[in-house]
């Protein structure tokens, strides 16, 4: 066998053993799987329609169920979800344009994005719950 030919014993490059995560790969991974979490959001609300335009019982129950600790943090997590998903995009879309390319400028738009998600979910939720 030749030297060109023999298989060389190392791990391919980006490898999870050897690259660290960057806040840049994060969140856009983040992206991707809030992306999954309002699809899967929509079958969601998809049942709650079909109980809805069932019976009183079946409503209630759903109602239940979104009232209780669990349903609050599937519905709280699915709000941070649409945030998130949405300013990250409007981030990607100042990308497109060729603005915030620098590490610097990426890095401060990322974390503005997670803060702003985070507070935009918070008010959501106060206001949503007042006017229950």
């Amino acid at each position: 066998m030749s030297v060109a030919n023999r298989p060389v014993h190392r791990p391919l490059s980006p490898h999870l053993q050897v690259y660290r995560p960057q806040l840049t790969s994060t969140l856009s991974i983040l992206h991707r799987a809030t992306g999954i979490a309002l699809s899967l959001g929509v079958l969601y609300l998809t049942v709650w329609v079909v109980c809805a335009a069932g019976s009183y019982e079946t409503y209630a129950r759903f109602q239940a169920f979104n009232s209780s600790i669990v349903g609050r943090l599937v519905l709280g997590g699915w709000l941070f979800c649409m945030f998130y998903h949405l300013f990250n995009g409007i981030r990607h879309l100042f990308w497109d344009m060729g603005y915030g390319f620098e590490i610097k400028d990426a890095y401060r738009s990322g974390w503005i994005v997670v803060a702003v998600s985070l507070v935009a979910t918070a008010i959501s939720w106060i206001v949503g719950l007042r006017l229950i």
